[in-house]
């Protein structure tokens, strides 16, 4: 289930920062979320031949990619960092303004936030961060859901994400964002045991 932390109260990135590094957490609108337990190994292939693709195109680009644990903090306006109160950990992030970057992580909206749905995350990643994401300027959003083998991409259009464009992993998908990207989609993953593929 999709349950906020343990933590009570709201929370700020000063707050956040003096928290144990054993502990993943992400802050929407103050509340803090817990991100453990780690993903299930679907996830994680998914988000390894998504990063794998992406980084082998970004190369001697300007963009830069990373995927999480990265903090990306989500100012208000131009509050200071101890005082901003959205703080998120996307499966992947494209940031394409180097100026938004810096040692602790993104300050600022990523061009681009690939989030990988699993059963614990998934409402969560389809309401309340798109919500927070279509708020804080991201310019296309893509909702991936490996075992169903959906792929959900909203777009920034007029400061709002308008109707999702839903479509199958199947062939390609082009990125908006990025000129001459796109994604490949491969098989669907075996069954009984054998290595699976995006």
């Amino acid at each position: 289930m999709n349950e906020p932390a343990l933590k009570i109260g709201r929370f700020s990135y000063g707050d956040y920062r003096r928290w144990p590094e054993d502990e993943r957490w992400e802050l929407i609108d103050g509340e803090a979320w817990d991100m453990y337990p780690a993903p299930v190994r679907a996830h994680q292939q998914m988000v390894v031949e998504l990063t794998t693709q992406i980084h082998s195109f970004l190369r001697d680009r300007p963009c830069d990619l990373y995927s999480a644990p990265f903090d990306v903090r989500l100012p208000r306006a131009d509050e200071a960092d101890d005082r901003v109160d959205c703080v998120v950990q996307p499966d992947i992030a494209v940031i394409c303004d180097p100026a938004k970057l810096d040692d602790a992580g993104c300050r600022g909206a990523p061009d681009w936030i690939i989030e990988v749905l699993s059963r614990r995350t998934a409402v969560k990643d389809q309401t309340v961060k798109r919500d927070l994401y279509e708020r804080s300027g991201v310019r296309e959003y893509w909702l991936v859901h490996p075992t169903d083998r959906v792929l959900t991409i909203y777009r920034l259009v007029d400061g709002a994400y308008g109707k999702p464009d839903v479509q199958g992993l199947s062939g390609e998908t082009p990125v908006a964002v990025v000129e001459g990207l796109s994604i490949q989609w491969g098989d669907e993953p075996r069954r009984d045991g054998e290595e699976s593929a995006v």
